[in-house]
């Protein structure tokens, strides 16, 4: 494993299906090899999320509550007070969160209301925590307003494969989401980008989505891996569910083609048992949804997961765990918790042409 090579985007179909197609141990070995070249193993990276605006979507997002073509119950509400934002981020920085993302059930923002996001933006990160905001399209200029305001990460996932978009949204295209993240870089912030599993789609699929997360010209930095959470009254609530370890090879696929990223175990943990969450840690996620509630959806309680951390010896990124690869001398960790490694050894970023 001594040759190495730099992260890669330029992957192939067929050998983003080979890695899915590995042995479980086969791939689990090789993702966790890449993990420990560029993390700590023992660490995980908190973010709570809070729905600034939630309901009233003109969307039809088929996973989605927040629809306002889809009868769930969901009550709309306004834009949240400034000071219950802060309220909220202050408590997600007690409870030991270093992330904190403001979710608003928008096609797109107006600039009327983005100045008051960015309003939260520096004022949550005023309190010393990493903002990140998902607001839906951004025109060039809203995400200037963004990055001017200080925001380090937007989130704008791109749900699925090209070839299974169309089954799901038909409000948007796919290109407009990728149109969005461009906009996000040439504004200069850090993107937040990832899918959800489970809506249906074929294993080529979940493959197609990760390649193209891959292929972007730069990985990126956070790649939340969700699995649908049923919804009553939208369209995939009764979608047959995913194999546990088919999200687990997920997991570990997207950390051996995106090694500097963190993977954030996502929506769907509270279907999870502490078992299956332990997998997708050793299959290299490190990063979580830390908070009893997601936009409109449950996550597992504060105290679970500070449980759960106990049990495997992990610690939240950002208290001091040191890596065998960085005591070793392997890498430095930076102020997040990931390496400066450069290179990645080309046994673990690609399969082999046999």
């Amino acid at each position: 494993m001594s040759e190495v090579q730099a992260p890669r985007h330029d992957w192939r179909s067929e050998e983003v299906q080979a890695l899915f197609a590995l042995p479980f141990n086969d791939l689990l070995f090789r993702a966790q090899s890449v993990h420990r070249a560029h993390f700590d193993p023992n660490a995980v990276q908190l973010s709570t999320l809070l729905s600034i605006k939630t309901g009233a979507c003109p969307e039809d997002c088929a996973y989605c509550p927040q629809s306002v073509r889809f009868e769930t119950g969901l009550k709309a509400e306004p834009l949240m007070p400034l000071r219950d934002v802060v309220r909220a981020a202050q408590e997600a920085k007690d409870n030991g969160a270093t992330r904190f993302c403001m979710g608003a059930a928008w096609r797109s923002p107006k600039d009327r209301d983005l100045a008051k996001v960015e309003e939260m933006v520096r004022e949550v990160k005023a309190m010393g925590l990493e903002t990140c905001v998902t607001l839906g399209m951004l025109k060039q200029h809203q995400a200037q307003r963004l990055a001017d305001a200080g925001l380090d990460y937007y989130n704008h996932n791109i749900d699925t494969s090209p070839e299974h978009y169309s089954e799901i949204i038909t409000t948007r295209t796919f290109e407009d989401r990728l149109e969005t993240l461009a906009n996000v870089r040439e504004a200069g912030m850090k993107v937040c980008c990832g899918g959800i599993v489970g809506m249906g789609e074929s294993p080529t699929d979940r493959a197609e989505m990760l390649r193209v997360l891959a292929n972007l010209p730069q990985h990126p930095e956070s790649v939340p891996i969700n699995e649908l959470v049923q919804v009553p009254g939208t369209p995939l609530d009764g979608a047959a569910p995913l194999d546990p370890f088919e999200f687990v090879r997920t997991i570990a696929v997207a950390r051996i083609m995106m090694p500097r990223a963190h993977v954030r175990l996502s929506a769907g943990r509270t279907q999870m048992n502490d078992e299956l969450q332990a997998l997708c840690f050793l299959a290299g996620a490190n990063s979580i949804f830390y908070g009893e509630r997601l936009l409109t959806t449950s996550n597992p309680q504060n105290e679970k997961d500070r449980q759960l951390f106990q049990r495997l010896g992990i610690k939240p990124e950002g208290q001091g765990v040191v890596s065998d690869a960085v005591r070793a001398g392997h890498s430095e960790p930076d102020s997040h918790g990931c390496g400066h490694c450069e290179h990645e050894s080309a046994a673990l970023s690609a399969p082999s042409a046999a």
